[in-house]
């Protein structure tokens, strides 16, 4: 049984869970936080959907042998995470990564054991700006996860009991690994354009060049996972957006407009990484993913003429 959840990462996905989880586990939900970032959540606490929750913020030691860990960092700041990943588990502590991405369970793996993951992902439609977080439920789909072979373990039934009654929304899966792969395609293909372009959701419904890139971006996905033995070619995103919100703004574009630093190293980095490790081409993503390192200094400041 799960009894004690933490959650590394208090932003639009972690909020999420804090939203979903709070009223069920009360002060047995905690957040891992350090130093003045402590503090201010501390203090501050989060809002989400225009309802303040004050955090229960613990150090990574104070959480040690937690039952489920949530890591819901940005990816920029796994590598950094690690040590207090490594100091907040111990050997029975289930960890779900719920990033977006396709190699965020072996970077954490590869310091604290693939036997604590559990394969997992994530589809919400939020935003987070300062302290505050928004979802809309109603386009939510919640949280998928599995073991990485398809079994239906202890653990994951354990996982389902904790979520059951909870506004977390989840799916199990038996094919985990398929459903991150198509996720990831999913987000590099819609994404990435329209970060590029600076256009809402709806583009990809009004402009045939628009889309052309998403297919074109999606397909380099396919190449790649296919020379290593997933099978995501038959879930074309060519049907066009159902969004039923033209001016739907995704996460690389909203940091691009916050003036962050978006997760560009995970989608069309690692994808470029893996292509050249496999010999597959991918200049589409290796373009896309100049260009929004391009428009990431411009919001530094590194040019400004």
């Amino acid at each position: 049984m799960i009894q004690r959840v933490a959650i590394l990462g208090a932003g639009a996905v972690g909020g999420y869970f804090i939203a979903g989880l709070h009223e069920k586990l009360g002060d047995n939900l905690w957040v891992i936080a350090e130093g003045s970032r402590k503090e201010r959540l501390e203090r501050e606490g989060i809002t989400i959907n225009q309802r303040k929750i004050a955090l229960n913020v613990k150090m990574p030691e104070e959480a040690h042998g937690v039952d489920l860990l949530l890591v819901a960092v940005k990816y920029g700041s796994l590598e950094g995470s690690l040590d207090a990943i490594e100091r907040a588990v111990d050997k029975d502590t289930i960890v779900m990564s719920v990033m977006n991405g396709v190699d965020s369970e072996e970077v954490i793996g590869g310091r604290i054991g693939m036997d604590h993951m559990v394969f997992s992902m994530i589809k919400i439609a939020s935003e987070r700006k300062a302290s505050m977080v928004t979802f809309d439920p109603s386009v939510t789909e919640g949280v998928y996860f599995g073991e990485a072979d398809g079994r239906k373990s202890a653990r994951i039934d354990a996982l389902a009991e904790l979520f059951d009654g909870t506004g977390v929304k989840y799916h199990i899966s038996e094919e985990i690994i398929r459903v991150i792969w198509l996720k990831y395609a999913l987000n590099i293909s819609m994404n990435l354009p329209q970060a590029i372009i600076n256009c809402g959701l709806g583009a990809y419904n009004d402009s045939e060049y628009v889309m052309d890139i998403c297919r074109k971006l999606r397909q380099e996905v396919v190449n790649v996972a296919a020379a290593k033995g997933i099978d995501i070619a038959d879930e074309s995103v060519a049907g066009r957006s159902a969004t039923v919100w033209p001016k739907a703004r995704f996460s690389t574009l909203q940091d691009l407009d916050a003036g962050r630093h978006t997760e560009i190293d995970m989608f069309s980095g690692t994808l470029v990484r893996m292509g050249r490790e496999l010999g597959i081409p991918t200049p589409y993503n290796e373009l896309t993913y100049d260009i929004i390192k391009a428009l990431e200094e411009k919001n530094d400041g590194k040019f400004t003429y």
